[in-house]
């Protein structure tokens, strides 16, 4: 479900449930590439949803996710990471995470706590500090990387980057302390109506998230330049009954140099990347998944802003 079309097709909202302390708002995640934004909402809500990998620009739509439990509703917004453009595609991302500062409740900036702060961090806080109106919490993630002497450290250089509401150290990879953020987050939340059904888990289109999914497998099996040369598309998707999807998508590269690489030798790479793709897809689909893969040439897409916007990926999300 879309929530801009929900909110175009129901102007009030939903209705506020029989708790009358009910909490809901929305909660934006921000941070440096790899800081561990993805990684924490996936863990919130339990499964995977957003993809991950050790690569910058993973994150390159402004995904929002819905946790909802009996006392609060937390619709999780997280960013692309904040970094110094190379391109017109960076400069997308860097609008698209800034952006999403504007108009919520809590802003939660991702600090790794097991890596000095640096003037990116710095950059990254003074955008925080301009979020007015918004409480301010900061996460110390991965934690489970770091000694309690680096941790404690990291807190005390933290402190000096904003006024916090709250800090939490945790770590999304074991689950340390999440629950204490999400207590965190609900106790600055304000008295609202859950917003949206106890099941919507997120608003990114089906479509979206297959063609995401993808791409997550690329990152994780390339390096150098060709993962940030690739974009993907969803052509056609349709179900079969009783219990199979078929797929068609296409792996958009830069030049016919990555094109090559991608399917590589006898296609053995796109062979490889379609099999761990399907598996994914089919627990987020629930269903067999019949997944067919093509490689083409768009010469330079990541300079061409319309380009990028066919993506979906930044504002054109």
């Amino acid at each position: 479900m879309d929530l801009d079309a929900y909110f175009a097709e129901n102007p009030m909202g939903g209705s506020f449930p029989t708790n009358p302390d009910f909490k809901s708002g929305f909660v934006t995640l921000v941070g440096r590439p790899n800081a561990g934004k993805s990684t924490l909402l996936n863990t919130i809500m339990g499964k995977k949803i957003a993809i991950t990998s050790n690569t910058a620009q993973t994150t390159r739509h402004r995904f929002r996710a819905v946790h909802t439990t009996d006392d609060m509703q937390m619709i999780i917004v997280d960013t692309p990471g904040l970094h110094k453009p190379q391109d017109a595609l960076g400069e997308e991302l860097n609008t698209s995470a800034i952006k999403a500062l504007e108009d919520v409740d809590v802003v939660a900036m991702l600090i790794d706590a097991s890596k000095p702060i640096g003037r990116g961090d710095e950059w990254v806080a003074a955008q925080v500090r301009a979020a007015k109106g918004s409480a301010k919490i900061c996460v110390l993630s991965k934690s489970d990387l770091a000694s309690d002497a680096e941790i404690s450290a990291q807190r005390e250089a933290a402190e000096k980057l904003c006024d916090w509401d709250a800090m939490v150290a945790l770590s999304a990879e074991t689950g340390r302390n999440v629950d204490a953020f999400v207590e965190e987050v609900q106790f600055l939340l304000p008295e609202g109506p859950a917003w949206f059904p106890a099941d919507m888990e997120t608003d990114q289109p089906l479509e979206v998230m297959v063609a995401e999914f993808i791409r997550e497998k690329i990152l994780r099996n390339f390096f150098d330049e060709v993962p940030h040369a690739i974009g993907v598309a969803v052509e056609e998707m349709e179900f079969e009954k009783p219990n199979l999807y078929r797929i068609y998508a296409v792996i958009y590269v830069e030049r016919d140099s990555q094109k090559g690489i991608i399917i590589g030798k006898r296609g053995a790479a796109i062979k490889r990347i379609g099999t761990e793709a399907r598996k994914d897809l089919e627990l987020l689909l629930g269903a067999k998944v019949f997944l067919d893969l093509s490689v083409k040439v768009r010469k330079n897409w990541r300079r061409d802003a319309n380009q990028i916007r066919r993506f979906g990926y930044g504002e054109g999300a």
